[in-house]
């Protein structure tokens, strides 16, 4: 899986702030929408429907809102970095500082966890997670994280 084609250099972001959770969704909702150029409001409502069956927020400091986008034909998506961490209630309660946005077409579920099994493969490789926190721009973030070796 190929991640440098769903997420692009110029859809990733470093120092963004939102107080909870959901002003979290909504500015990445923003993000999103005019990056892929999607209705905002469909991506949010799209974004919190999905958050409401449960939280997004899969541990040591990362989320991966999701969700499906009626006309998508690919997955597409964006990575952020946090000014400061926010709590996207994970089950081992450590606050999000590192969110990945994936937007899929209704008919692409079984892509999407392709998808995010990726994701999971590229964080859990050595010295990746430290690396991406200690970026300064979203363009060292996009590199670190897009490397085949730190």
């Amino acid at each position: 899986m190929d991640l440098s084609t769903i997420i692009l250099p110029e859809h990733v972001f470093v120092g963004l702030s939102a107080p909870t959770k959901w002003r979290a969704l909504q500015l990445l909702s923003s993000k999103a929408a005019r990056c892929l150029g999607l209705d905002e409001a469909a991506v949010l409502q799209a974004l919190e429907g999905r958050e409401n069956l449960g939280t997004t927020g899969i541990g040591n400091g990362i989320a991966v809102p999701h969700a499906a986008i009626a006309g998508m034909t690919r997955p597409r998506g964006l990575m952020v970095r946090f000014g400061q961490p926010v709590d996207f209630q994970a089950i081992d309660d450590v606050p999000t500082d590192l969110a990945f946005i994936l937007l899929f077409g209704e008919n692409g579920r079984s892509e999407y966890l392709n998808v995010l099994a990726a994701i999971a493969r590229r964080l859990r490789a050595e010295g990746v997670l430290p690396a991406m926190r200690q970026a300064k721009t979203a363009d060292e973030l996009y590199s670190v994280f897009m490397s085949d070796s730190i």
